[in-house]
């Protein structure tokens, strides 16, 4: 393409649109069989079909350990590989701001066909607009996904039962805390990466391991662990509770979250998972986490119980007990 930027023209649907689509989005995300159609075949195999859609704003664009391309792919893949599906298939409509250089459309692109490649997934469908300068914050991503839950998994956000045992798959608050820092331009001895990754491998590795045995699964996401297992404990009508010393906070999540009064607990994470499950097959199952590079930190935190009001309890090292209440607001906003 002649110019290096995007221009209003490439989402006009002529010339510019396909050379966009022909020279940037095809040679990474790969052809379909045929023309090129306003909607695709895509075959199922056995099991429950399950979808999920998502949008991306995360800002800036590009940050340790991933970018919104990466991310955009992580996200919906782990939303999938959260109801115990295998992720079969993706698409993605790009909203692009006039005048994103061609050069970064590229790199995002490449990225999210690499984490694609990574996850076993394939993009099959896309659309993209191009808005006038200031119409949008540079690009903003949306996905669909579609998996399929083989026969006798049954994983829910209501599944949670009085005796089971709360597993993380490892460190909490990476990813907030390296875009807040990406984002205000603050610099630490030890840098700060995002755990964005897709979690489907570690998923089924932890499926053949404990089968029926994982009641719930969910990636804490916006509002962090905290949120998270409120979100859990009120689905399932328990109580859970948690040891602080328990839960695995990298060095530099935990001096970064002091320095700027957070709490690791309610940051975002896009490469991690709880996993809530009968205490017969905890050890397996934290076995099996151990056993992946996505799950190396993996941990057993707490235990759920029966209660008459759903709530999550924290145990500190002081052996008192705290309240650990939902997000409430917005700690870190645009963190995906």
């Amino acid at each position: 393409m002649s110019d290096d930027i995007i221009l209003l023209a490439h989402g006009s649907g002529g010339l510019l649109s396909q050379e966009l689509v022909e020279q940037v989005f095809l040679p990474h995300l790969g052809r379909p069989a045929g023309a090129l159609e306003d909607a695709t075949e895509i075959a199922l195999g056995p099991g429950r079909v399950v979808m999920t859609t998502d949008g991306y704003v995360v800002r800036p664009i590009a940050f340790p350990g991933g970018d919104i391309g990466k991310l955009a792919v992580c996200g919906t893949v782990n939303d999938l590989a959260m109801r115990g599906a295998r992720p079969l298939y993706l698409t993605a409509a790009f909203i692009i701001e006039e005048g994103l250089p061609l050069e970064e459309l590229d790199r995002i692109v490449a990225s999210m066909a690499a984490a694609a490649a990574q996850a076993g997934v394939r993009v099959v469908a896309g659309d993209t607009k191009v808005v006038e300068r200031g119409g949008v914050d540079r690009l903003f991503i949306t996905t669909a996904g579609v998996g399929v839950v083989p026969e006798g998994v049954c994983i829910s956000a209501a599944g949670a039962r009085p005796g089971d045992v709360v597993l993380v798959s490892g460190a909490m608050g990476d990813h907030g805390l390296a875009i807040m820092t990406q984002r205000e331009g603050l610099r630490f001895q030890s840098p700060l990466r995002s755990d964005c990754a897709p979690l489907n491998g570690l998923v089924a590795d932890m499926l053949a391991a404990g089968g029926g045995a994982i009641h719930v699964l969910r990636d804490p996401t916006r509002g962090g662990l905290a949120t998270a297992l409120n979100e859990l404990a009120a689905a399932s009508e328990v109580s859970i509770a948690i040891d602080e010393d328990a839960v695995p906070v990298h060095d530099a999540v935990r001096v970064a979250s002091e320095l700027l009064g957070l709490d690791p607990l309610y940051v975002a994470n896009e490469g991690k998972l709880v996993a809530i499950v009968a205490p017969e097959a905890a050890e397996a199952v934290l076995a099996a986490m151990r056993a992946q590079p996505l799950g190396a930190e993996a941990a057993a935190i707490g235990d759920v119980r029966a209660a008459e009001r759903s709530r999550v309890v924290l145990r500190t090292p002081l052996g008192t007990h705290r309240l650990l209440d939902m997000l409430a607001g917005e700690q870190l906003p645009r963190i995906c």
